[in-house]
């Protein structure tokens, strides 16, 4: 059985399964280097998704490289 791999987008930090393109923005240049993560599931109501500029729920990368 194949292991998922999570990648994150350069671009916006979304988090995702064996992507190839980021389902948030549609970049391709995405990372298995990233470190920390945030889940965002309201974004309108967090303060934290709004100081991370988060318009999307979801899982997001605090650190890509």
């Amino acid at each position: 059985m194949k292991e998922l791999a999570d990648v994150a987008c350069r671009s916006c930090k979304l988090i995702s399964s064996d992507a190839i393109v980021c389902r948030n923005c549609g970049s391709s240049d995405l990372t298995k280097n990233w470190y920390g993560y945030v889940v965002v599931l309201d974004p309108e109501r967090s303060e934290v998704a709004k100081n991370l500029g988060i318009k999307n729920p979801g899982k997001y990368a605090l650190r890509v490289d």
